[in-house]
């Protein structure tokens, strides 16, 4: 008699599981597909990846290379390379076209350089602020002291990798508004950061003297 339940039950059961394939088979098979396939193109879309970036990545050194033949080859090739490539090294090749721009005298068209990677939001935060901070050099001379002293100041926070040069240019700044008494308490501030780069300190130290007797 236990014989004849158990092939009951275990004909229920196949008649159960047959019901629910019937039912749900073809949305478990999809399922199945779908994992398979979506880890096989995930897979697949790494490496692909991996393979776009060194091939921009060999774009991007040939594309420097070119500055070899004359700085402006050097620019038209950076600023090509730079129109379909990843925003980080489409960053990469715009800084290298702006030193090639400063090279040439023209610090105006690299500080217009800057400003789009700056502006640029697709950009590592670390990449816009230093182009901010370059942006700044080059305007350093005759630009507007209050704009460019606005432009630096989220750089000067603590945590800011930039802080002690763009602390080095606000002081600066401030000197050619003819506030030297903000110039000075800056170089002195500076003088004294022993985070600071010894040469940042140096100028610091020499600058807050100077000031110190004016």
């Amino acid at each position: 008699m236990s014989d004849i339940f158990r092939e009951v039950d275990e004909d229920l059961r196949r008649d159960r599981a047959e019901h629910l394939f019937k039912r749900y088979g073809g949305a478990m098979i999809a399922a199945a597909v779908l994992v398979v396939a979506g880890t096989g193109g995930y897979s697949f879309w790494r490496h692909w990846q991996a393979q776009k970036t060194q091939e921009q990545t060999a774009a991007l050194v040939t594309a420097i290379s070119q500055s070899a033949q004359g700085p402006e080859k050097g620019v038209d090739a950076l600023a090509a390379f730079a129109g379909s490539a990843k925003p980080s090294l489409a960053a990469i090749a715009q800084f290298n076209a702006a030193a090639l721009l400063i090279r040439q005298g023209k610090p105006a068209d690299a500080a217009t350089i800057y400003d789009g990677i700056a502006g640029n939001g697709s950009v590592p935060a670390e990449y816009r602020d230093l182009a901010t901070l370059l942006a700044v050099t080059q305007r350093a001379d005759g630009g507007d002291p209050a704009q460019l002293t606005a432009k630096l100041q989220p750089l000067t926070a603590d945590g800011s990798p930039w802080r002690f040069t763009a602390r080095e240019l606000t002081a600066m700044l401030a000197a050619r508004a003819g506030d030297t008494e903000k110039a000075r308490t800056l170089y002195k501030q500076l003088a004294d950061d022993q985070q600071a780069p010894a040469g940042v300190r140096g100028r610091a130290a020499d600058l807050a003297s100077l000031y110190g007797k004016g």
